[in-house]
């Protein structure tokens, strides 16, 4: 057998890295490229994948994001870091985006060769995310929007096209707020810890103080007193002794005694002007202006602002294995592969074809002779004479939608018991091996409530007078039965869950849906496939008995049309014996559960299809674009 020639991008790939570690300042550093999420990890640091075309979005990026994590490893200190950080969700988005943004703005200013590269992995990431079509400050994050700003500051650079948006987007708000404290994000930049308290009073004037939690500067004072405080006591002379051992200590330390004996008026005094300062911001306030309020909460929805909740306290996002014991998922997996042994082999072929047309258009190469990967086949008769013989690995290079996430939503409603479930997950659990053959991460999720007709917002409700329209009225439960990250082989137990007597009860689709949106949209994948499979509209009696009867309809539609107009992922819907399509604009009812299979998988691989003809007509679009 023939070597391959040699990847051209390799050349490319080992001068990043060596690069990277001279930016880091790190050469004990290891660099790889991976279809994973980049990041750093210990000493390890991931960088996105390049291929052997070496196309220049690809070259920029990788650059850009060599540079950016290289600036964190060189200017971040983890311990400083987390000594600092806030506990609120929002306050902590808005610390971390900062904190980011000083490490990439001193680089910039220390070494101005990375400005560039690092303003083309922005502007990547704002693009992938869809920050150049926001309109809306209310559609665009503020902590993205803080950190941008802070980097402007900073560097006095412009910023690529969506980020710029975004940022002038909150840009009057913020500075409105907390533009007397931004003045001074040169003076800090330097000094981590003294970022790390210029971020905190940011967050504090943009109206989250409340989210920060102890200031850990004030905690060390007082430590520092507490341990004064001791050691004085453990100083101190019998009652006996006292008045002796203290004259002495006068006549010993005069400058001592003399501090001593003031300390007590000035704490007076001290306590006296904080009582006048606090008397003073009440009373002179300027007649006609009011302080500055912090801003309204964020709404629940993104889609709907007037979309409310009652009490989302008990609420849960859970992971399928926190459900159930492993012995019992074991036990249920092998009930749901026993009642679907029938279909098995009509599910399996349709995913065999599924398989074959996305592998159609894939460029597959493999490296041979390499030290570690996967076995090669043509090798194992040597490997098993000589198990220490070298160089029996292969890895597989360059391949097509390695760059794609898909997400499969599934009902988890009451209505869906029996067979219908039963043949959602097992789809749902062929189409995930079928995808990760392929190099396609899959994610699955499930949507139900915690209980039937209302659970303790209810009671909540109840017991608070029963307000009128109170919102949904009922307790969410969003289950992860598999993360995108996560191989299928640790997680094919978990889609038994679903066979569990009492789990599914009651669906809030809308919820659900802005849900595994928020999920996909964090993803680096640069495409991004959902998937939603159900059987009926929104149903929930607590909810729809004090509400407006279209009052979680509405909401589905509100949520479905943010996501189709923000574009940042493909939404496509199975409805089984129930109409989606006066939902979603890329969808298809099927009359008989049987037929799901089938139409999950026709529905995706026309997804990937080269032929706009061929994907319009399986997606049931009457003229293709």
């Amino acid at each position: 057998m023939n070597k391959p020639t040699d990847n051209p991008a390799d050349p490319f790939k080992k001068a990043l890295a060596e690069a990277t570690k001279v930016l880091a300042d790190d050469p004990e550093l290891s660099v790889s490229y991976s279809v994973d999420p980049s990041g750093l990890s210990g000493d390890a640091m991931r960088l996105p994948q390049v291929s052997r075309r070496l196309t220049r979005d690809e070259v920029m990026l990788a650059r850009g994001t060599a540079d950016a994590l290289a600036m964190n490893r060189r200017y971040h200190d983890a311990g400083t870091h987390a000594r600092y950080a806030p506990q609120g969700d929002m306050a902590r988005e808005l610390y971390e985006a900062m904190e980011t943004a000083r490490c990439e703005a001193m680089g910039a200013r220390d070494m101005p060769g990375t400005a560039g590269n690092i303003d083309a992995k922005i502007g990547h990431d704002a693009l992938r995310r869809g920050y150049d079509t926001i309109k809306e400050a209310s559609e665009a994050p503020l902590s993205a929007a803080a950190g941008y700003l802070v980097r402007h500051l900073a560097t006095g650079r412009d910023l690529p096209d969506g980020a710029q948006n975004v940022m002038e987007l909150w840009r009057g708000f913020i500075e409105n707020q907390a533009g007397g404290t931004l003045e001074n994000v040169q003076d800090v930049l330097d000094d981590q810890a003294a970022f790390a308290r210029f971020t905190r009073a940011v967050i504090t004037d943009l109206g989250y103080g409340d989210q920060l939690g102890d200031d850990p500067d004030e905690l060390d004072d007082e430590a520092e007193d507490q341990a004064e405080d001791g050691a004085d006591d453990e100083q101190e002379p019998d009652s006996t002794g006292q008045d002796d051992d203290q004259d002495q200590d006068a006549e010993a330390s005069p400058e001592s005694s003399q501090e001593d004996t003031q300390d007590p008026s000035q704490a007076q005094v001290s306590m006296d002007e904080m009582a006048d300062q606090e008397m003073g911001e009440e009373t002179e306030m300027p007649e006609g202006e009011a302080p500055l309020e912090p801003p309204p909460p964020a709404p629940v929805s993104e889609a709907d602002p007037d979309y409310k909740v009652f009490d989302a306290t008990h609420d849960e996002e859970i992971l399928a294995e926190d459900l159930a014991e492993p012995v019992e998922l074991e036990r249920l997996r092998a009930y749901l592969d026993q009642q679907l042994e029938p279909l098995k082999g009509a599910v399996s072929r349709l995913a065999n074809k599924l398989q074959r047309r996305l592998q159609a258009q894939q460029n597959r190469s493999w490296e041979f002779d390499l030290e570690e990967g996967i076995l090669d086949a043509g090798r194992l008769a040597r490997v098993v004479a000589n198990p220490t013989t070298p160089l029996s690995f292969k890895v597989e290079k360059d391949t097509e939608f390695r760059d794609t996430v898909v997400t499969l939503l599934l009902d988890n409603s009451g209505s869906m018991r029996g067979r219908p479930i039963s043949i959602a997950a097992i789809c749902a659990d062929v189409l995930a091996r079928t995808l990760e053959r392929c190099s396609v991460k899959v994610e699955i999720l499930g949507f139900t409530t915690r209980a039937w007709k209302g659970g303790q917002a209810r009671e909540k409700w109840l017991n608070e007078g029963r307000e009128q329209q109170p919102g949904r009225l009922n307790d969410l439960r969003h289950i992860i039965y598999k993360g995108a990250d996560a191989p299928w082989r640790r997680t094919r137990p978990n889609l038994g869950l679903m066979m569990k007597e009492g789990l599914l009860k009651e669906n809030i689709d809308g919820e659900a849906l802005e849900w595994a949106h928020k999920r996909m949209i964090h993803r680096p994948e640069a495409r991004k496939i959902l998937m939603v499979i159900s059987d009926g509209a929104p149903v929930d009696d607590s909810t729809l008995s004090v509400n407006p009867a279209n009052y979680l309809e509405k909401h589905l539609r509100d949520v479905i049309a943010m996501v189709e107009r923000r574009k940042q992922v493909e939404l496509l819907a199975i409805g089984i014996g129930h109409d989606v399509t006066r939902y979603y604009e890329r969808a298809v009812t099927i009359t008989d559960v049987e037929q799901l299979a089938g139409a999950m998988t026709e529905q995706l691989a026309s997804l990937f299809d080269s032929d706009p003809r061929a994907r319009a007509r399986l997606m049931g679009i009457k003229r293709a674009v």
